[in-house]
């Protein structure tokens, strides 16, 4: 069962990252390929300069996700069939012995290690990539700052539910994973209510809407749309990079309407507005609900199907690592050891989570349609995809797989066609 397991755990692997690579020349030839004439969906709105220059910037996030790809394969069959994950184990053992410590501790070592790992790609990405496009705006110093921030909330964060979970593991009997996926509900809707005031300020700056005309319109849509919040602020985004977006945060009566500087700059006013419909479509339709829900319900099916591997000694041997090593129960290791493994497992499951979100995108267009003019959105994403370097003529199959939104000529036609049927409406009543 060991050779198995170990056989099994190789193929998905080199699957994945098979997978990962084709996709991804599929893209970089097929971007290439059109590079050199604007879709005529777009031919008045976005010059060929513009559409060069999205070209350039998939093709380069592609080459440097290859690269990633590579690393991160190479860095997880170290941790795991060439003993890296079993020699960590032992070091740490030594010295802080078998028990809890030592369960928290070797998760926070491979935490801590893939973290420093990634840190040379974010900086590319952001430095060399971003940069070279003109998005960047982050000096050397706040992207630091913003790593030592990340820590520190981590560390807050994480440390206090991954001694929690693994003492119950190591406590609660054959039903621990249960226990644990309620202190992981809570956990996470604790966290959701706590990020707008006190999280995201650790990060960014958030004021007040100042503009009074857009404050009125946004206003008369929250109340023709039935929605509340805390407010609506304006963050300081390009602080950091001049792209532009807007969000929903916080749950329950912390909600909040946020919209980058960026776009409050770029976007008219009923421009925002019906980006701001958009986005209303998604809670309206209760599509931030269905995905909270999914999200916690794909948690209990993992946390139990670890409460089964934790106890096949296969499952600790098929990935290079000793069951025994750390005590009567390897709890840390098994749990360190699922969190690497199972990306590797459900990958081939990614266009099923796009397929859905997808929909709901549509969905939401929809809704923006029948509350907003279907016009301004069109408007308001022609300039978002300007403004981010975003290709017109992603690979059909790329796009399947990893997209979580429609191709942007798919998206407009359907947006045109929901507000000609809007606007039909009153005529045939």
């Amino acid at each position: 069962m060991v050779m198995t397991f170990s056989l099994l755990f190789v193929t998905f692997l080199l699957l994945m990252v098979g997978l990962k690579y084709w996709l991804a020349l599929r893209q970089i030839r097929h971007v290439s390929q059109n590079a050199d004439q604007v879709p005529v969906q777009f031919a008045d709105k976005i010059s060929l300069a513009a559409h060069q220059r999205a070209a350039a910037y998939t093709i380069a996030k592609q080459r440097l996700g290859l690269i990633q790809t590579a690393a991160g394969a190479a860095v997880l069959v170290a941790l795991t069939l060439l003993g890296g994950l079993q020699w960590m184990a032992d070091e740490l053992t030594r010295f802080v012995g078998d028990g809890l410590p030592f369960q928290v501790a070797i998760v926070v070592a491979v935490v801590v290690l893939i973290s420093l790992l990634d840190l040379p790609f974010e900086w590319y990405r952001q430095f060399r990539v971003e940069q070279s496009f003109g998005f960047n705006r982050m000096t050397l110093g706040l992207f630091f700052a913003d790593n030592l921030k990340t820590l520190m909330l981590t560390a807050a964060l994480g440390l206090p539910i991954t001694a929690a979970v693994l003492w119950l593991m190591q406590s609660a009997g054959a039903w621990w994973w249960l226990y644990a996926w309620g202190v992981w509900v809570v956990f996470n809707a604790l966290v959701l209510v706590l990020y707008p005031t006190l999280i995201a300020p650790m990060f960014n700056k958030f004021e007040p809407l100042k503009d009074a005309h857009l404050a009125q319109c946004i206003h008369a849509l929250l109340t023709r749309t039935g929605f509340s919040s805390r407010g609506v602020y304006v963050m300081d985004g390009s602080r950091r990079s001049a792209h532009g977006n807007a969000y929903f945060t916080g749950l329950g009566r912390a909600k909040r309407i946020v919209f980058f500087d960026t776009l409050v700059e770029r976007l008219l006013p009923a421009e925002i507005e019906a980006v701001l419909a958009h986005e209303l479509g998604h809670f309206k339709l209760r599509h931030v609900a269905k995905r909270l829900a999914f999200s916690f319900i794909a948690s209990l099916a993992f946390l139990a199907i670890l409460g089964w591997l934790i106890e096949q000694p296969w499952f600790y041997l098929g990935l290079g690592v000793e069951p025994s090593s750390a005590g009567a129960r390897s709890d840390g290791l098994a749990l360190i050891l699922f969190v690497l493994v199972l990306p590797v497992f459900t990958f081939v499951l990614a266009p099923l989570g796009s397929l859905l979100s997808r929909k709901q995108e549509f969905e939401a267009d929809a809704f923006a349609a029948q509350h907003a003019r279907a016009e301004d959105l069109i408007n308001a994403l022609v300039k978002l995809y300007q403004d981010n370097a975003s290709t017109l003529t992603p690979d059909p199959l790329h796009s399947a797989f990893y997209d979580s939104h429609p191709p942007a000529a798919v998206r407009i036609e359907r947006l045109l066609a929901a507000g000609a049927a809007h606007r039909a409406l009153p005529a045939t009543a």
